[in-house]
């Protein structure tokens, strides 16, 4: 299930409920956090690695856009937390932008400035996962809204499908 949510600013707060089948939430949280392996698995990544500055863990992701619109950079901060709730096991992934001095920006990519995503994930009850995620970004310029109702439609329904899929086959791969 997905929720869109219009901001006056024109963009849309994402807000998404669904579940992976046969994906315990450990291993859904290890394949979402495992950088290399989304380079493997996820068709929309040009470049994607993670690097240290002042002290801190920084993420620098370029998605790729359909032409003729530019690729989008992201640079961004992200925790994952193991909770224990009422005895039930939570994965919560933090990631929000930030702006490092050491990642400028680069011709013909666009800088996403403003990104926050909270995903929540915990067992199904069975052999699976339920997993909740909030999403918000501004990826500037102007983004036609044949783009956006792809994403709703299709974008998010197939990036579940893809990260299901990666979980079945991490476990063959690591």
């Amino acid at each position: 299930l997905l929720i869109l949510f219009p901001q006056q600013s024109g963009l849309y707060e994402y807000k998404i409920f669904g579940g992976l089948a046969d994906c315990p939430p450990k291993l859904c949280a290890d394949v979402y956090m495992d950088l290399d392996f989304r380079k493997e698995w996820d068709q929309y990544v040009k470049e994607l690695y993670e690097e240290t500055h002042d002290g801190e863990k920084v993420i620098y992701w370029e998605v790729k856009y359909p032409f003729p619109l530019s690729n989008r950079d992201y640079v961004y901060i992200r925790e994952c937390r193991e909770m224990d709730v009422d005895g039930r096991k939570i994965w919560v992934v933090l990631a929000k932008s930030v702006a490092v001095p050491q990642c400028p920006e680069k011709p013909g990519i666009i800088r996403v400035k403003s990104y926050k995503q909270s995903l929540v994930i915990e067992s199904d009850g069975k052999a699976g996962s339920k997993v909740y995620m909030y999403y918000f970004d501004n990826p500037g310029g102007m983004i036609p809204s044949w783009l956006v109702n792809w994403a709703a439609k299709s974008g998010v329904p197939a990036f579940l499908k893809d990260i299901q899929k990666a979980c079945l086959n991490y476990s063959k791969s690591t």
